[in-house]
């Protein structure tokens, strides 16, 4: 289709028109294939006007036929979308080639009733309940009023109205700003920003207005009602503008709470639990987990702890650090290093990166004598490193050798070469045998 549409822009003689058709059409495909419900009202009258350019009647017939070809086409697309989003166990090549593999956890009887859930499932679960039991709760942000474009809000906005969950201009900035002026005049507010790689915009105005807000009024006001929803994290075709983990970059700022769930029943009660919590809140949600991460949820009400790891896997000698999907990774490498080496590994989801878990980081590895911590995005000034001067301040003694770190390489996220720039079990593999060798 894109092809066809620049070859009659070259036959019919602007330059300008053939770049600019490869520019639409590719918006409109994009916009097309992760809108489902909305096929191509947005940019027919663009490429309607392109076809003026080419001052041919003729050029005006053909892009309206082509625009007819491609509606029809993206329909039938949304129709299968349509089936994925109903049949979870559906899954997509990106997950088939997924560098991890994702074990759902048994769940606690104690927990009562549960469902099978995905991860985007849980958090629709999660929204839901927060917008029934707090009237003063408001969701907001690119595109969420018809479910966004990971599906995460489908059907809150049918259920409670355009003034509870509304979409927002293209402006992260103005996103953060109002989201501090609703929280601050009394609201809930949950702002979505549809992708982590885009918060820098809103930096200023998180980490300078909303982590302050309680502490430069003397405690007179707070924004504490606050929480930003962000996805986060490799996705196996994002490149450097969809892929990024910038959690280290709020882990220096008092007032914030940093939150990194690794699971749909994690995912529910880490939500619930930011929603409610008294401090702004950043919730960064494992892209590549949505629809690839399924488990038995809990379908009652319940919250989680902020600030506490969990100890995913005991183990004696070395201890694995990480959050996220990268705790998948290390699961199966710890699997891998008992099977092949005969090292016992502990495996650790930190769960918060603020406030992290100290304490039971610090017991695990003074108990391993060994510590590996793990994470997407880059080596230099990752959180890792945190952890890392952390536990030499505090646990020397008990070494047996140096705090190793496997993370993502000190450039942008890259495309093809993701494989190569991803913390995969085989890099861990390596520093296990490392520090055991040491």
């Amino acid at each position: 289709m894109l092809n066809a549409l620049r070859l009659y822009a070259v036959r019919h003689g602007s330059a300008q028109l053939t770049s600019t058709v490869k520019y639409t059409v590719q918006c409109t495909v994009h916009s097309t294939l992760t809108r489902p419900t909305k096929p191509l009202a947005r940019h027919q009258l663009t490429l309607y006007r392109l076809s003026s350019l080419a001052g041919n009647k003729m050029a005006a017939a053909s892009f309206k036929r082509s625009l007819s070809l491609l509606n029809s086409k993206c329909l039938r697309t949304s129709h299968l979308q349509a089936q994925h989003l109903l049949n979870p166990s559906l899954s997509t090549s990106a997950v088939r080639n997924a560098h991890f593999q994702f074990v759902p956890e048994v769940p606690n009887p104690a927990d009562g009733e549960t469902v099978k859930m995905t991860l985007l499932q849980s958090i629709t679960d999660a929204l839901d309940i927060a917008m029934t039991s707090d009237h003063t709760a408001v969701i907001f942000g690119e595109d969420v009023a018809f479910g966004g474009v990971f599906r995460c809000t489908v059907g809150l906005e049918e259920k409670f109205g355009k003034e509870r969950v509304f979409n927002t201009p293209l402006c992260e900035q103005g996103i953060a700003g109002f989201a501090i002026g609703l929280s601050v005049a009394g609201a809930n507010a949950i702002a979505e920003i549809q992708f982590a790689d885009y918060i820098f915009p809103a930096f200023d105005q998180i980490v300078n207005e909303a982590a302050k807000y309680r502490y430069r009024s003397g405690n007179l006001f707070d924004c504490g009602s606050l929480t930003f929803r962000a996805t986060w994290g490799a996705v196996g075709h994002g490149a450097l503008y969809h892929s990024q983990s910038p959690e280290s970059y709020f882990a220096q700022t008092p007032g914030l709470k940093v939150v990194i769930p690794r699971s749909p029943a994690k995912a529910k009660g880490l939500l619930l639990s930011c929603i409610r919590d008294k401090n702004p809140c950043i919730f960064f949600e494992p892209k590549i987990l949505y629809r690839s991460a399924v488990e038995q949820v809990p379908t009652k009400d319940y919250m989680l702890p902020l600030g506490k790891a969990d100890i995913m896997l005991e183990g004696t000698d070395v201890t694995l650090v990480g959050w996220g999907t990268q705790v998948h990774v290390l699961r199966e490498v710890a699997d891998i290093a008992q099977e092949k080496l005969g090292v016992s590994c502990e495996v650790i989801d930190l769960v918060s990166i603020l406030p992290w878990d100290k304490e039971t980081i610090f017991k695990s590895v003074m108990k391993t004598g060994r510590c590996i911590v793990s994470h997407e995005a880059p080596y230099t000034g990752g959180f890792g490193a945190e952890i890392a001067a952390s536990i030499q301040e505090e646990c020397f003694l008990n070494l047996e050798a140096p705090v190793q770190r496997i993370c993502g390489h000190d450039t942008p996220f890259p495309h093809i070469f993701e494989p190569f720039y991803l913390p995969d079990k085989w890099r861990c593999l390596e520093s296990i045998k490392k520090v055991t060798n040491f």
